[in-house]
């Protein structure tokens, strides 16, 4: 049995929170349930798809770098404006 504290705060037993593997910090979430609440641990990815997800971010870590690779930057000076001409702009109006 949990007590539910000034702050609406309730604590998980200890042997409840092992064998579901809740940590602190976690979100858990309440849903009703009739006349009763039911409380749904965090869903933890399997390592399948953690092994998935890492692959698709090395993926799409290497499309960035090749785009970045294919943007040329123009050298200093061959932009066709000056630093000076955007303080000149801006302190026009």
């Amino acid at each position: 049995m949990a007590r539910v504290t000034s702050k609406r705060q309730v604590t998980i037993p200890k042997l409840i929170a092992d064998q579901y593997d809740i940590a602190p910090g976690d979100d858990i979430e309440f849903v009703p349930a009739g006349d009763s609440i039911r409380v749904h641990p965090p869903i933890r990815p399997a390592a399948a798809d953690r092994s998935r997800r890492l692959e698709l971010f090395d993926r799409a870590t290497e499309r960035q770098r090749g785009r970045q690779r294919e943007v040329k930057q123009p050298a200093r000076g061959q932009r066709g404006w000056r630093r000076e001409d955007l303080y000149e702009r801006g302190s026009a109006r």
